[in-house]
């Protein structure tokens, strides 16, 4: 093949471009770029480090503002269109929390003493008792910065407290097959060997396989409720009652809290232990990693065993003070810190600002529109939906076509697909959650979008996306064997 001339190839981007298909780097915008000659400067890297000739593009501030800006348009956002993800739940960020986590005043060192941050331990006194009430929890951290750290610190917790009770052999956790994967991995981090848990012809915990499961050996029972399917576990008072009666502990994973907000308490159920996933229920951006909050709520029993430290009212008992003041203490038991100072700060202003505007009746009122949108998008779509009636989310089942065929179809249509393959309980699973943040035009969308990828052919399906800047990505080899650096196609 001939080469191209400049001339070809700046047709080629241009058209690219306006396709939608591809923006080029800045290095291919700029065929002429300025070379800096390495040899003239001494550098301490060595030899194998340096580069004798540095290519910069010479590009105008127009051109590479534009270059951004394209950049930003190709990338699909919870600003730009709705994100299904069942059980991984992205929903819309208020930016009024952005606002206030960027006040001067939150800029905080955490260095600083405790009687000149009073501020910043009352805001925090303030959302562990928030959390603590609508969990129907007694005691709450603040510390793990994000749900599965939360997670792993309710584990550490069930351990320190069979240890300390002697009951070292309890080394069991059983977690029902429809949990979340953390889950799993959780409880084997924690030291705990894992017994899964199958499910009743109606989706929910099947009470005859608890009862076998559970023995002395018993630990923890690990559940979410309502589950994966989007089921509310109906007899949750009888699951604690046979748990607490072989000396377990019930362990509530917070992911689908806003299915519950204001209407019922994990704590009221039997559950001894709990995390809230903050970006789930109370719309913080998610961890992604980092920097997230997965704060740790617990009964009377348990707290001794938190980490350290939490913050507490002070005794003024030999103080004039007309407010109250604010210190940090450890608990008498603590399994220690998990991370440094008292969390993920700026996220924890984030929930606590949430709770703070929507108040008792806005939030009860979240859980009621997530519940309603879940079940309008379910009665919406041409795909087979088995159990039902739902919370927050669903799971539709793709039939005869292939589900990850469908997401990738999906896109197509502008919109974000669901969470595919999972849970395996429903065959081609299609795990919808639309949130309590989506208006019925953007669920009739999402409904428009579903239906007719349902009644398109294989080969339609098994060719998309077509509109995507990316299409048929190799995601296996791209995750086991990423390319860090760029390299020009005539390099391959």
């Amino acid at each position: 093949m001939s080469e191209r001339t400049d001339q070809q190839v700046r047709y080629d981007q241009a058209r690219y471009v306006e396709d939608g298909h591809y923006e080029p780097l800045l290095a291919e915008k700029d065929l002429t770029s300025a070379e800096i000659d390495g040899d003239d400067t001494d550098s301490p890297l060595p030899d194998d480090l340096t580069r004798d000739d540095l290519e910069l593009p010479a590009l105008s501030e127009p051109e590479l503002a534009r270059h951004y800006t394209r950049l930003s348009q190709m990338i699909y956002a919870i600003d730009t269109g709705p994100y299904p993800l069942g059980s991984c739940t992205m929903k819309y960020n208020p930016k009024f929390m952005e606002d206030v986590a960027a006040l001067p005043t939150a800029a905080v060192h955490p260095d600083r003493s405790e009687r000149s941050t009073q501020g910043t331990l009352e805001l925090m006194y303030r959302l562990q008792d928030y959390l603590g009430r609508i969990g129907g929890m007694d005691a709450v951290t603040l510390q793990p910065p994000a749900g599965a750290a939360g997670e792993f610190v309710g584990i550490r917790v069930a351990v320190a407290y069979h240890e300390h009770n002697g009951e070292s052999h309890r080394n069991e956790v059983i977690i029902p097959e429809s949990a979340h994967g953390t889950n799993f991995a959780t409880a084997a981090l924690g030291g705990y060997d894992v017994v899964s848990l199958p499910s009743d012809d109606g989706g929910r915990v099947d009470l005859e396989a608890l009862e076998a499961a559970l023995s002395e050996n018993t630990a923890a029972l690990m559940l979410t409720n309502p589950n994966t399917l989007g089921l509310f576990e109906r007899d949750i008072a009888e699951i604690a009652e046979m748990v607490h009666d072989v000396g377990g502990l019930l362990y509530y994973d917070g992911a689908n809290l806003n299915a519950l907000l204001g209407r019922a308490r994990p704590g009221d159920m039997g559950f001894d232990v709990m995390h809230y996933n903050v970006h789930k229920t109370f719309a913080t951006p998610h961890g992604g990693g980092g920097p997230g909050a997965g704060p740790v709520g617990v009964v009377d029993e348990l707290a001794p065993f938190l980490p350290s430290p939490r913050v507490r009212e002070a005794d003024d008992a030999e103080s004039d003070a007309d407010e109250p003041t604010y210190e940090l203490f450890d608990p008498e038991q603590t399994i220690g810190k998990v991370h440094g100072f008292q969390g993920n700060w700026l996220v924890l202003v984030k929930t606590f600002a949430y709770i703070a505007r929507l108040g008792d009746e806005g939030l009860t009122d979240a859980s009621a529109k997530a519940v309603l949108n879940a079940n309008y998008l379910a009665s919406q779509i041409d795909y087979e939906v088995p159990y039902g009636p739902f919370h927050h989310e669903f799971v539709a089942s793709a039939g005869d076509q292939d589900a990850a065929d469908v997401a990738k179809r999906m896109l197509d249509f502008g919109v974000h697909p669901p969470t595919t393959k999972w849970p395996e309980i429903v065959p081609e699973a299609l795990m919808t959650e639309p949130t309590e943040v989506e208006s019925k035009a953007t669920l009739d969308r999402l409904a428009a979008a579903f239906n007719a990828v349902a009644a398109e052919d294989d080969e339609t399906l098994e060719s998309a996306p077509e509109r995507t800047t990316a299409r048929r990505i190799d995601q296996t080899s791209a995750a086991r064997s990423p390319r860090l650096a760029w390299q020009a196609l005539d390099d391959e």
